[in-house]
């Protein structure tokens, strides 16, 4: 999927920000590169545009492994992981994407975890052999979104579960 309306803007604007100095500022603080290309790899997994994952998740992994931001690092292992994903290197997504469980774990993230696990989900029914372990992901997920009272991304796990059965 190709980025359009809205949020072809919006990446437009991030990807003019990139680069540009950060300081001074005269009113609040202005994004960093690495928040920026947290922000460009998130929203490509949301849309499963493998071009744009391809071109910031290493980036925002080179920044997040240089300022030891694990939730920057988690965000990009899953990133990779879908990334690899939508390729069929399922072996790479699988170790991407419980990199990514594993940190978000450590941190206590709850909604990253709930969105991590959607994906272990999504890879699980990618190969149809897995769709036992695709529900159990999918189910975790759930019970995860639906303890942080995060609506639509249970909605989208029950829609996910639904077309199972």
């Amino acid at each position: 999927m190709k980025a359009e309306g809205e949020f072809a803007l919006v990446k437009q604007n991030l990807e003019n920000a990139l680069g540009t100095a950060g300081q001074p500022v005269n009113f609040g603080t202005m994004a960093h590169d690495h928040e920026i290309y947290m922000t460009l790899a998130d929203t490509a997994v949301e849309l499963r545009d493998a071009d744009a994952l391809r071109k910031y998740a290493p980036s925002l992994e080179k920044l997040a492994v240089r300022d030891h931001h694990k939730l920057y690092l988690g965000i990009a292992h899953r990133a990779l992981g879908v990334a690899h994903r939508l390729t069929g290197k399922h072996t790479e997504a699988e170790a991407r994407l419980n990199q990514a469980l594993e940190l978000f774990n450590g941190l206590g993230t709850r909604w990253q975890i709930g969105r991590t696990l959607f994906e272990l989900g999504e890879l699980n029914l990618d190969q149809s052999q897995k769709k036992t372990k695709a529900r159990e992901y999918f189910s975790q997920a759930l019970d995860t979104f639906e303890e942080i009272q995060a609506v639509p991304n249970a909605e989208r796990i029950r829609a996910a579960l639904n077309s199972l059965e």
